[in-house]
């Protein structure tokens, strides 16, 4: 029989907080299993001891000290009991008196006077009744475990990292957590040992499993044990970095790692320039989102499929050899838990050539690409294709080359007097490009010097664009530039992401617009 309904509050699951009880049994239940895991893998469990905490103080709650009452037992004059059949209502006995029935012979009929003031009579004695089955209470879905967690996995997940991350009996290592108490002791020679192993291994990246061969460490504890020890004492060691996408566990000598994944490059590195966004008109805004640049603010709420994206190279990118992490390029690449830095790798679509490629997580961009870059010709402005690999941790990278060609192109020189300006000259073009972003280098050292100057004393960003855009607009019969020019060629000197730079367009008025993303400078206006 299922009777009346138990339910926790609308909010209740959203509110959800890790408290003393919950840390309690995660403590117990990880002690017993020796197990690390994740949130992830946490949560259906805290979730479900969560659930049957509830059950049992709604059950306390409705009974409020009452017994239930059942037709096969035998009650007093003042018993206070609770009636499922009577939607849970409370009622109190208030007299006693027998009964008789063919069927059934002599029983017990109580008389009851229920909360809503009614008087009923009850059979009291009789073994053999429909009522004598313990009621099972109905359940909404906010104590259904499956339920709850299609609900609010997000939230479990969060609170999950939250209520233990400042928990001192706990330790996380690549999203999974363990007891501190349990951790084998991993000494500084064990260390010594793994930092000669990954040194013959050109720094890395090694599986902890593989470390481990190479150490002595105890082997008649949980193999799960041993292997999050080792995690553990090699996070807490400077010396080595975890590496590894997410779900896998891979270290590195952090003194092997390439300087433009330890350090962002010098052509990547921006000082942030404050503008309102609410300044960009709706065709600045959707050719924002398609230029990719990492810098670009994301928008959370969209997704992306995990296809194919065509990323256009601007200077820093090409001179870095670099891809940006923008918010349409960054599920096509690994990602992890904690790990700042994710070593994978890359794959040439055409040639089927594999090499190294790193994830910088924070700075929003990969490392790598310059050798490939340069093999294939690539120049500023150039299209790289981006697809998932066939591995996982794979990622293939293709353009698209020709035969090569001479054509005029915009390119970049730099004056008598140090600073960089632009002129159309025949260049010799041998892969594909965007015509508006082609930007040739014939020399890159003096443009090196003009951004290692302008690191020491930056100028004025305005002065840049204005700059800039006179440039450009001498060599063009029209005299005006389109954005996408502009912005391409204005990190060639500094970095700078299309938003700033498409507001200042919009608010300046020597800066004209002439339709079509097209603008030009009014020489009268500025002064």
């Amino acid at each position: 029989m299922v009777t009346a309904l138990l339910s926790l509050s609308e909010e209740y699951w959203e509110e959800y907080e890790l408290d003393g009880e919950d840390i309690s049994f995660l403590y117990d239940y990880l002690l017993e299993n020796e197990t690390p895991l994740t949130s992830e893998e946490l949560m259906p469990i805290l979730v479900e001891q969560r659930i049957e905490r509830e059950k049992i103080r709604l059950e306390k709650k409705r009974l409020a000290g009452n017994e239930i009452y059942f037709p096969k037992d035998t009650y007093e004059v003042g018993d206070k009991l609770v009636f499922p059949a009577f939607t849970w209502q409370k009622g109190e006995v208030i007299g006693i008196r027998q009964g008789e029935n063919p069927a059934q012979g002599q029983f017990g009929v109580i008389q009851v006077r229920l909360e809503s003031g009614n008087e009923h009579e009850f059979a009291a004695g009789i073994e053999d009744h429909l009522l004598n089955v313990p009621p099972e209470a109905a359940q909404a879905d906010s104590l259904n475990t499956e339920a709850v967690i299609a609900s609010y996995r997000g939230v479990l997940i969060d609170q999950i990292e939250q209520g233990l991350i400042g928990q001192d009996d706990f330790v996380q290592i690549a999203g999974r957590w363990f007891l501190r108490a349990l951790l084998v002791d991993v000494n500084t020679g064990h260390l010594n040992l793994a930092e000669a192993v990954l040194d013959i291994n050109q720094g890395g990246p090694l599986a902890t499993a593989d470390l481990i061969k190479e150490v002595d460490l105890p082997e008649d504890v949980n193999p799960h044990l041993i292997e999050f020890s080792m995690d553990h004492a090699l996070q807490e060691d400077p010396r080595f970095d975890e590496v590894g996408p997410a779900g896998i566990v891979s270290w590195f000598l952090k003194s092997l790692e390439p300087v433009s994944v330890k350090e962002t490059p010098l052509f990547l590195r921006y000082t942030p320039i404050e503008y309102d966004p609410s300044s960009l008109t709706d065709e600045m805004v959707a050719l924002e989102e398609s230029l990719d640049d990492e810098l670009t603010p994301w928008n959370n709420a969209r997704t992306f499929p995990v296809k194919e994206v065509e990323v256009r190279l601007i200077f820093p990118h090409w001179r870095a050899g670099t891809l940006p992490l923008s918010e349409r390029v960054i599920p096509l690449f690994p990602t992890a838990y904690e790990a700042p830095r994710i070593r994978f790798t890359l794959v040439d679509g055409r040639s089927g050539e594999r090499f190294p490629g790193w994830v910088v997580r924070e700075q929003r961009y990969v490392s790598g690409l310059k050798e490939w870059y340069d093999k294939n010709g690539l120049i500023p402005g150039g299209i790289v294709f981006i697809k998932p690999g066939k591995e996982p941790g794979e990622v293939i990278v293709e353009t698209k080359s020709s035969r090569s060609t001479k054509d005029w192109m915009r390119t970049i020189l730099v004056g008598s007097d140090g600073e960089l300006v632009f002129a159309t000259l025949k260049q010799i073009i041998s892969s594909d490009f965007n015509a508006r972003m082609a930007i040739m280098v014939p020399d890159i050292e003096p443009v090196d010097q003009v951004w290692e100057r302008n690191q020491l004393q930056p100028p004025p960003f305005e002065q840049i664009v204005v700059d800039t855009v006179r440039e450009l607009t001498k060599l063009n019969p029209q005299g005006h530039v389109h954005v996408t020019e502009l912005y391409a060629a204005v990190n060639t000197v500094r970095r700078c992401p299309p938003g700033p730079l498409f507001a200042l367009l919009e608010t300046r008025p020597w800066f004209v617009h002439v339709g079509d993303l097209h603008f030009r400078f009014d020489d009268s206006e500025r002064l």
